[in-house]
């Protein structure tokens, strides 16, 4: 195998598209195909697996990509350090939620492309610290943006970075007259909204919910904060999301904050990366420009 089959694979196994992987990449689709196919031919076993129309990684694909991160890393680094053309072969991957890859990041990676107008970057989604913690171990992430509880970890550096308010908002056109605190004795007549199982606010929510036996009439869970927020506009239920994500919608008067009065632990977004992580200049940029960025936001 050789190091374009291992890059091939690399960017095959994150759109799970030969198609698109073709276009990225500038190959042909067959090119794309004949690739994979010597790769699975020369270690023996299938990369892929086809359901329907839909691509999926095997097992072994896998445990393949894992290693192919590493060496298409360790090749990347030797092109750095041996040949100087290190601008060329940039590269930083990014994991966060999607709150900060929607309303933070784009700011902070306009300023990191003036610098670096050749550097790659690649956001993965990570909805917890623990899948955060495990992905910058095993080298799949350069950085983790962690919106949770503040806890150190031994083996990261974690700066946090700003304090979140996590808030409770309803529609305007269902919102009653004076509601406040209230609403949440009533919440067996009301529907939750809330992001997937996981998120460190939402446990945080139902472990309140649960020691004070307060329990809402339905739970509706959502992969998407955008849908959350559609879904709270039309009338369908009440949201607890960050304050951030609704700053527009409540200027607009489509949304309303409600007054909880609950108590819970501070959330804050941290930026996170290995202790033993390598510091290249891209990578220090990256830490000086998003550490500037959120001191702004206080």
């Amino acid at each position: 195998m050789d190091i374009k089959q291992l890059q091939t694979f690399l960017v095959a196994s994150e759109t799970l598209n030969f198609t698109q992987t073709a276009k990225q990449l500038g190959y042909a689709q067959s090119s794309i195909t004949a690739q994979i196919k010597a790769l699975e031919e020369e270690i023996g076993v299938e990369l892929f697996e086809r359901l329907g129309k839909k691509l999926i990684l095997t097992v072994s694909g896998k445990e393949f990509q894992v290693y192919a991160t590493k060496m298409v890393n360790l090749h990347l680094e030797m092109m750095e350090e041996v040949t100087g053309l290190g601008e060329k072969y940039l590269k930083i991957t990014i994991g966060a939620q999607e709150s900060q890859c929607t309303y933070r990041l784009p700011a902070i990676l306009a300023e990191l492309k003036k610098k670096y107008p050749k550097i790659q970057v690649i956001f993965k989604p990570v909805h917890t610290r623990e899948i955060a913690q495990e992905m910058i171990h095993r080298g799949e992430l350069d950085f983790a943006l962690i919106t949770d509880t503040f806890k150190s970890l031994p083996t990261l550096e974690i700066k946090p970075l700003v304090q979140e308010e996590i808030i409770f908002v309803t529609s305007s056109s269902t919102a009653k007259e004076g509601d406040s605190t209230d609403f949440l004795t009533d919440l067996s007549n009301q529907t939750l909204l809330l992001t997937e199982q996981g998120c460190s606010y939402r446990n945080q929510l139902e472990n309140m919910l649960t020691m004070q036996n307060i329990y809402p009439k339905q739970v509706i869970e959502f992969v998407s904060i955008e849908a959350i927020k559609q879904c709270t506009i039309a009338g369908l239920g009440i949201s607890y999301l960050p304050k951030m994500v609704v700053e527009q919608e409540l200027e607009k008067g489509t949304l309303k904050a409600l007054t909880s009065g609950i108590q819970l632990e501070s959330i804050f977004t941290q930026l996170a990366w290995h202790k033993d992580k390598k510091m290249e200049d891209h990578f220090k940029y990256f830490i000086e420009l998003t550490r500037f960025y959120y001191r702004e936001l206080i």
